[in-house]
């Protein structure tokens, strides 16, 4: 019985001491001169999101029924700017994913709103796209026909060839274009995944925790080329991760969310701006400072003899 070919070796992982980059039979400036450039706004007011306690009545945002409430994420407010990174901080179950699913229409928040250049967040919103933790690959597509469920309604085949063939270029997949999800690694999967998440050109790419699943190793080369993605078409983004080092490294903001007290709901308990153009220095002396900070702030004491 054949399972088709073995994985393929992730060219990212390849090497350790190369960043990765677009590929050689084109030079950054061909690439971002091919892929469109959107960039908006996002605008939280005051949102709070519940849902229902255990036994308690259904929730659908701002229809909930009355009944015990668990109040997730409470007032939170922030301003993103266009073309911005920020990284939405916290430990489990504090709401970070909820609030992503409300920025991209996929939730409503029970009080506040949000507004993404300029115009409210009403259903599912068409500027947003959504890369998760696990790629979600349609297992019978090739790379390309992964990537190509991304795009939008109405364009022409050509185009549609076109635009694919671009995002494969700059995620370094092109040699894996017809390649099947379980003849390449888990690293390479999630290029496909971010390659689709950019097909539709959005305003905003929204990532909830989208290398966790990854080897250390893939982790810091899938962060790397995210870099080089955003240096090629700098959308907005906003970066959900437990992840303190990925934060840091990635973003131009870290916003810190958790509890206050004997308060329900998470709050924004902080913002940094994190110094320095990336990529950044690993060993900064400023990036392990503002590292302490912000694992204090998730509850992980500085050792200290």
């Amino acid at each position: 019985m054949s399972f088709g070919p073995a994985p393929q070796e992730d060219p990212a992982a390849a090497s350790h001491t190369q960043r990765l980059a677009p590929p050689r039979s084109a030079t950054p400036n061909t690439v971002r001169s091919n892929v469109a450039n959107s960039q908006f706004s996002v605008e939280f007011t005051a949102v709070s999101r519940s849902f229902p306690r255990q036994g308690g009545a259904a929730d659908h945002g701002r229809t909930a029924t009355r009944g015990p409430q668990h109040l997730v994420i409470r007032d939170i407010s922030l301003s993103v700017r266009p073309g911005e990174v920020v990284g939405i901080l916290g430990t489990s179950g504090c709401g970070k994913s909820t609030l992503l699913r409300i920025a991209a229409g996929l939730d409503s928040p029970s009080t506040g709103a949000v507004r993404i250049d300029g115009s409210p967040v009403a259903g599912v919103d068409g500027r947003c796209a959504f890369a998760f933790q696990e790629p979600r690959l349609l297992p019978w597509r090739t790379m390309a026909g992964n990537v190509a469920i991304g795009l939008p309604h109405g364009i022409d085949h050509a185009e549609s060839e076109a635009r694919v063939a671009r995002l494969l270029e700059l995620v370094g997949l092109t040699a894996f274009a017809g390649h099947r999800p379980r003849e390449v690694s888990g690293g390479m999967a999630q290029r496909a995944s971010l390659a689709r998440a950019l097909a539709r050109d959005p305003g905003v790419l929204l990532l909830d925790e989208p290398f966790a699943s990854l080897d250390a190793l893939t982790r810091m080369r899938m962060q790397d080329l995210l870099l080089d993605v955003h240096a090629a078409a700098p959308t907005t983004v906003l970066l959900v991760t437990h992840d303190v080092e990925e934060a840091l490294q990635l973003s131009d903001r870290v916003v810190l969310l958790g509890t206050e007290g004997d308060r329900d709901g998470a709050a924004i308990r902080r913002i940094v701006t994190v110094p320095g153009d990336r990529p950044r220095d690993r060993g900064s002396a400023e990036i392990a400072e503002l590292r302490a900070q912000l694992l204090e702030g998730l509850g992980v004491s500085r050792h200290t003899n």
